[in-house]
This record gives structure tokens, sequence and C-alpha cells, in this order.
């Protein structure tokens, strides 16, 4: 016993070592953009990447997880925060296209990439459809922060971050169902497969919603940021576990919980302070758990491998490549037809292009049973996709935006937007100095002198902001769009405020959006 204790103790220090190391590693890589300026033109996932090509080439090696943990450990964290951030009401209105790219685009995929291999690199069947499976999931993480950075229009950010949030659960079913068929599990047929898709599905919609709506519900009743902050942790986690254990898909239960808690738990049952709070606590985790696997990526590298696979390698990213262009200008296509989506040539390109592979893919890979005798040479293919998705696309989709004349004018906003900022702070700074003027002690004269320089400030900061507006026509729109949204949410934040006080027993469906996009 006490053996088996040391034993315990020197593992549990051990991965302790291990976890600061990698967290290390991160927070430095994180702050080269901070401290050299060019670092700052390469997103910061592909930075975790290339630092962890270098410590591969070196041979370090961070951190050895088991194949059984790695999708309970990263998945949850990861679909949780996209489906938390995205708003119903954005991804409503584009959800034909979003299931079409999502469920039909995976099985485009899968068939592409296993047709490939199989026909021009003699993969075997089952192999060939395990590396289609992990490589149909798209993880443009990279690609949407760089949207965010250049203020590209929010509608290709909904597009992308709602095919890769629904893609990633059909890519997790499909693949879950597909490791069994080497291991003698599950039998390949259409009547099995449907059966399976339903059931998992069924489970996963029906624990993400009792779990969403019930923890929705619960918040109402008290007003404990730090409880209902860790609340949604357990959720994310609870959710995945108790479907898996069901036999649903865990993926698409966590995703349902998220898309609810952050889309009418948060408006019900938090009050707008918690609301950042939680927001902030995911987007932490987020950042933190991103940071681990795409530095990861990089550091698993195996490259007498990927030497020995370059030919499957490169078969698969032609397959992937074609699929994928099937996929986005075929279907986008059909839903420009039947739906009038209007996604037109420039951002299916974008779609196209952008559609990297990532964390999902790289955690699919690594879970695949060591008994597997094809694994090694599976993970290594899958990894040297990825790792041309992330260093190929995603280093080149900031020029091909740039020559589609996609690009955003974020800079402007900002400077608008700081401009904005410094004169709500100085309006301030008067409406103070006008309350404590007749404050004893405080001598008159001094007060009508500060206050003469303040005034000066906020006519230059104004002089500022009407050039801008001048200058740049397209920002009225912008002061429009933002002034409609406060609208939005001063009324959303009305009634979640009455059914919090008990005055309604739930909320009212907002009634300004159609009345503000009439008059807009």
């Amino acid at each position: 016993m006490a053996i088996e204790s040391a034993v315990t103790e020197v593992a549990i220090e051990s991965n302790l070592k291990q976890f600061l190391l990698v967290l290390s590693v991160s927070l430095s890589v994180a702050t080269l953009p901070q401290v050299f300026s060019w670092f700052r033109q390469i997103p910061y996932t592909l930075l975790l990447v290339i630092a962890g090509l270098g410590l591969a080439l070196v041979d370090v090696r961070l951190v050895n997880l088991s194949p059984e943990l790695i999708l309970a450990i990263f998945l949850p964290p990861l679909l949780f925060e996209a489906a938390w951030n995205l708003k119903w009401s954005n991804l409503k209105r584009d959800m034909l296209p979003i299931c079409l790219y999502a469920v039909l685009g995976v099985l485009i995929s899968i068939i592409g990439v296993t047709i490939g291999l199989n026909q021009f690199a003699a993969v075997p069947l089952t192999t060939a459809l395990l590396v289609g499976a992990s490589l149909s999931a798209t993880d443009p993480v990279s690609v949407t922060a760089l949207f965010r950075e250049l203020g590209v229009d929010k509608r290709l950010t909904t597009l992308m971050e709602g095919e890769s949030l629904f893609n990633d659960g059909m890519a997790v079913v499909a693949f879950s169902f597909l490791v069994g068929l080497p291991l003698g599990t599950r039998q390949l047929g259409f009547q099995p497969v449907i059966i399976e898709l339903f059931t998992v599905v069924g489970i996963g919609l029906a624990v993400g919603g009792l779990i969403g709506f019930g923890i929705s519900y619960l918040t109402q009743r008290f007003d404990l940021p730090l409880v209902e902050q860790s609340l949604t942790l357990v959720s994310a986690y609870g959710t995945y576990i108790i479907a898996e254990d069901l036999g649903g898909s865990g993926v698409i239960g966590v995703v349902t919980t998220g898309l609810i808690l952050g889309n009418f738990g948060s408006r019900i049952g938090m009050n707008p302070r918690t609301r950042v709070i939680v927001s902030e606590f995911w987007e932490f985790i987020a950042f933190f758990v991103n940071s681990i696997v795409f530095l990861l990526i990089g550091d698993q590298v195996h490259f007498p491998i990927l030497a020995d696979n370059l030919l499957i390698i490169a078969v698969t990213i032609a397959g992937m490549v074609l699929a994928r262009v099937v996929s986005v200008y075929g279907l986008g296509f059909l839903t420009n037809k039947l739906a009038n989506s209007e996604i037109g040539l420039p951002e299916q390109t974008i779609l196209w292009w952008g559609g990297l592979r990532g964390s999902v893919s790289i955690a699919l890979a690594l879970s695949v049973p060591t008994i597997l005798g094809e694994r090694e040479e599976l993970i290594a293919t899958v990894f040297g996709v990825v790792l041309f998705t992330l260093l190929v696309q995603g280093l080149t989709t900031k020029p091909l935006l740039e020559n589609l004349n996609l690009l955003g004018d974020q800079p402007l906003r900002q400077e608008y937007l700081e401009l904005v900022a410094r004169q709500s702070a100085l309006e301030r700074v008067l409406e103070y100095l006008d309350r404590v003027d007749e404050r004893p002690g405080i001598d008159e004269e001094f007060c009508r002198y500060q206050e003469t320089l303040i005034k000066g400030e906020l006519k230059n900061v104004e002089e500022k902001i009407d050039k801008l507006q001048n200058n740049y026509p397209n920002l009225r729109e912008f002061t429009i769009e933002q002034l409609r949204s406060e609208l939005l949410a001063v009324e959303a934040d009305t009634y979640a405020e009455f059914v919090r006080s008990g005055r309604l027993n739930q909320e009212l469906a907002p009634s300004l959006q159609n009345v503000l996009g009439s008059k807009h």
C-alpha cells in the first residue's frame, strides 16, 4: 500500500510539472506579439503550433495523455465556449446553409478523403474512413479570431462558427461509429447508421436541453456570480459525461446546453454583471485549452513518421480540399436557390479556404484505441493535414481576404469607439465637477479653471469624432447599429429583471427586433 501511494504521489508530481511546463510555454508564446510587433501578423494559435514544432524538432515532449481521456478533457470546454458566444438570432438567420454544411458537408468530406486514400494510396477502407471522419470537423478558431481583429462581416463569422459547432457533433458521431468497424463492434450499413445517428443525436439533444433549461431556471433563484460561473463549468463536463454514459452524443449535448445557457439562461437567470463575469471566465478557459491543444499539435509531431507518410498526407490534403470545394460551392449554390441565402462567391471562397482543421481533429485521432494497428499511421496523417491547414491556409487567409475585398474597417471603428469613450468620460468628469464645486474648502476659481481645461479637451475630442464621421460616412451606419444593439439589450435585460423579481413567469419574446429592423 505504501509503495502504491508513493507511486501515485510521484505520478501526480510529474503530471503537475508537465502541466506547469505547458502553461509556461503557452504564456511565453502569448507575450511574443507584445514584445515583437512582427509576430502580430501571425494568429496566436499558429504561433503555438510553430512553438510546438520547435520543441518537437529538438525532441522535447511536453505531455502524454491517455487516448481515452483526450475527448473528455478537451472537447467540452471548447464546444461550450463556442456555443455560449453564438447568438441564436444570427444563427437562426442562416440555419439552412449551416445545417447543410454541417451534415452533408461532413459526409462529402468523409467520402472525398476515403476515396482518395483507398484508391490512390492503397489505405485500407476502415483506416481511410477514420481519417476522413477525423478531418471532417472544421476548427476555424484562428480564422475567426482574425475576422474579429480585421472587422470582417459578422455574418461570415457566424457561418464559419455555426458550421464548425454543428459539424463537430456530426464528425464525432461519425467517428464514434466508424472506430467500431475495425474493432468489430459496429456494422457498416444504411439502417445501422441511421439508427445510430438518431439515437446518439436524440439522447444528446434531450440531455443538453434538460440540463440547459434546468440550470437556466435554477440561476433565477439566486444572484451568486461565482456559483453561477461554476455551474456552467459543471454543466459543460456533466452534460458530456451523462450523454455519453446514456449512449448519446456528448458533443451534441454540450452544444445544446451552451446555446441554451448563452442565449436563454444568461438572460433570465443572470444579471448583466454576472453575464460579463461568466463570459470572461469562458474566454479564459477557451484560451487555456486551445493553448494546450495547439501547442501539443506541434509538440506531438514525429518528423520521421511524417516523412514516411508524406504521400498519404498529400493525397489526404488533395481529397479534403476537393471535397471542401464540392461541399461549400455546391451546397452554397443550393441554399442560394432554395432559401435566397445570398452567400456570394467571395464569401464561399473564404468558407472553403478558411475551413481549417485543428483541435477536434487532433483529439479524435489521438483517441483512437491503441489496439488498432494503423493508429500511428492515422495519427501521422491527421497531424500532417492539420499542420498544412494551419500553416498554409491559416497564414494565407488574410491576403485572400484582401484580394476579395472582404476586409472590414475594424481599426477605424476601434479609433472611433475610443474617441466616443473619451467623450463620455470627459462629460462625466464635468458633471462630477459641477457637484463638487460648492464643497467646503474648494476654491471656486480653481474649479472654473479645471472646467475650462476639460471643456477644451472635450471640444478637441468632438472635433476628431466629427472629422472621422465626415471622412468615413460608413461610421454613421456603424453608430446606428451600435445604438440599435444597445436598445435591444436594454429590452432583453428589462424582461429578465421582471422574471427575476417574480413579476413575470417567463421572459417575453423580443418585440423591438422587428420594429427597429423595419425602421432601419
